[in-house]
């Protein structure tokens, strides 16, 4: 039988945002505290640290703004949301904002399979039709 391959040092990362960005939610902790903690973590040291520190940095900064887009795009409160959901939205939201050097179809697609390993049954249904409308708007100049 052949082995799947896991996610790769970047898919790592991402998930190791996910994480800490719920922690974040429910303990409120800052981007400080997170990277102290998740630094000292074994699967910090195989996945991308660059981007694991610049989304955390850059997700905690602009937290607040990046709820409020995924509130624009969604058909309810981000206070409703589940944490799992608006950990993963946000980060999208922040990769389709600032990463341009990672194509959106990667950055829904990721987000889809995090959704489907964290979140709840069908969330990444719904992580996959907010991301997919904010996509044309945060990413206009990118081919559909």
């Amino acid at each position: 039988m052949k082995k799947t391959a896991g996610p790769g040092r970047r898919g790592r990362a991402r998930e190791l945002a996910v994480q800490a960005l719920y922690q974040k939610q429910i303990a409120g902790h800052d981007a400080d505290e997170l990277l102290r903690q998740f630094r000292e973590r074994p699967e910090y040291a195989r996945c991308e640290q660059a981007y694991f520190d610049d989304a955390i940095r850059a997700v905690c900064e602009r937290f607040d703004a990046l709820a409020a887009t995924v509130t624009g795009y969604s058909d309810r409160p981000f206070d409703q949301l589940d944490p799992v959901e608006s950990g993963i939205l946000v980060l999208g939201i922040f990769e389709l904002e600032s990463r341009p050097d990672v194509p959106y179809r990667v950055v829904i697609n990721e987000a889809v399979n995090l959704a489907k390993r964290f979140g709840s049954l069908d969330s990444h249904k719904f992580v996959n039709a907010l991301l997919d409308r904010a996509a044309p708007d945060l990413r206009p100049g990118e081919r559909r």
